[in-house]
């Protein structure tokens, strides 16, 4: 198993990052794909079409994100943590990803950079 953190650099404010990443309609904008996401503790999410799926762990409105990603058969919980700090140039976003499978690792980084935040960053320079 092993680990991610990597930081990004959003040009918007972290009240509207959050929003990006918690509003179902909003996610919808910026991936173009189908989403169920309520933004509650104990809620199972799915983005990208069903890509992605997990629960919802944790929220702090405009500062957190925090859930549990499926990774098929896995026993130990894969957790994803998204920090969200005011930057000069909008947001800085924290990511920390655990227990992300061995032989899923280079599919998962490159889908971080370059589908959701790399996405993400584009949508709002879009703006």
């Amino acid at each position: 198993m092993k680990e991610l953190k990597k930081y990004y650099i959003i040009p918007a404010p972290p009240e509207e990052v959050y929003l990006a990443l918690t509003l179902a309609s909003t996610i919808r904008l910026w991936t173009g794909d189908e989403v169920e996401m309520v933004a509650e503790p104990g809620t199972e999410f799915s983005l990208w079409d069903g890509s992605i799926t997990g629960k919802n762990i944790e929220f702090e409105e405009g500062r957190k994100v925090v859930q549990q990603w499926y990774f098929g058969e896995n026993t130990e919980p894969s957790i994803v943590t998204i920090k969200l700090h005011p930057h000069k140039q909008g947001t800085s976003a924290e990511l920390r990803h655990t227990n992300i499978p061995d032989d899923d690792f280079d599919d998962m980084e490159n889908g971080w950079e370059h589908s959701y935040f790399g996405s993400l960053i584009e949508f709002y320079e879009g703006e």
